[in-house]
């Protein structure tokens, strides 16, 4: 068999791990804004994870796909640190806020325009939204067979053979090449990339395209942004820590048996 050709998706999203006093809701302009730094969606890196494995096996290129209003190569540099050989960005504002069928719209415009593909890697959806639309979306529109939900995910000859999660176990899925993969967190987190590999890189001149809707030849008027009818800031999580005091266990009981009733 040939060596593959490998695209992965990913997604850079504000990080999941912010604390939540980070996170603040715009009545006005209906956005959530996150004060975090941008990382790769966790589930992104599960498959990126997955095609190094797939790459260390039976050989092959991958090439990583991140699209949005302004995507920061420094943050995606981590990829191709990891392993990947190349980075393709899809940045434009026509990008920003849009619904599930518009992104994989998008995203199989660029893959089109790369060409020559066997496999296509997704999370199993986005660690901010996590709508877990899009993946298969794609295919539908590529016209290609997909595979959601792996845990595990082989080259063999012309096919692929996927670990596919269900709720009692996992069941054994096989798909002609090309094909699409979602994949699970139980492949395993990316591998770790040392600092001064990274440093190293973010030093070194790397050439990285970056396409817009002139590039792939798309009209903003095919593009539908998600349109929120509402949206409001979360309800107060402040707590308030009362003492019972009381002579006996008896009289404590008794004082936090009242307070319980007040509260129904």
């Amino acid at each position: 068999m040939k060596e593959p050709k490998i695209i992965v998706c990913a997604k850079q999203i504000p990080d999941p791990e912010a604390p939540f006093s980070n996170v603040s809701v715009n009545v006005e302009k209906k956005e959530v804004v996150v004060d975090a730094p941008d990382v790769i969606s966790p589930y992104d890196e599960n498959a990126l994870e997955a095609a190094i494995r797939i790459k260390e096996e039976v050989g092959g290129k991958i090439t990583v796909l991140s699209m949005g209003r302004k995507v920061s190569d420094t943050v995606l540099r981590k990829t191709v640190a990891a392993g990947a050989d190349a980075l393709i960005l899809l940045e434009d504002a026509a990008f920003e806020r849009l619904d599930s069928r518009s992104i994989a719209f998008v995203l199989s415009s660029a893959i089109k325009k790369i060409g020559e593909y066997d496999l296509i890697l997704t999370g199993r959806q986005a660690g901010d939204w996590d709508s877990g639309q899009v993946g298969l979306i794609l295919a539908e529109l590529l016209g290609i067979p997909s595979i959601s939900l792996a845990r595990s995910i082989k080259i063999k000859d012309d096919s692929v053979v996927v670990e596919k999660l269900v709720p009692v176990g996992y069941e054994v899925v096989e798909a002609e090449l090309p094909a699409l993969v979602t994949v699970s967190n139980e492949v395993g987190e990316l591998r770790y990339v040392a600092r001064t590999k990274m440093m190293a890189l973010l030093r070194r001149p790397i050439s990285i395209p970056k396409w817009g809707t002139k590039q792939l030849e798309l009209s903003v008027e095919a593009l539908n942004p998600v349109q929120l009818m509402e949206l409001c800031p979360p309800p107060d999580m402040r707590r308030e820590c009362v003492f019972i005091e009381g002579a006996s266990s008896d009289e404590k009981a008794g004082k936090l048996a009242a307070v319980f009733k007040e509260l129904r």
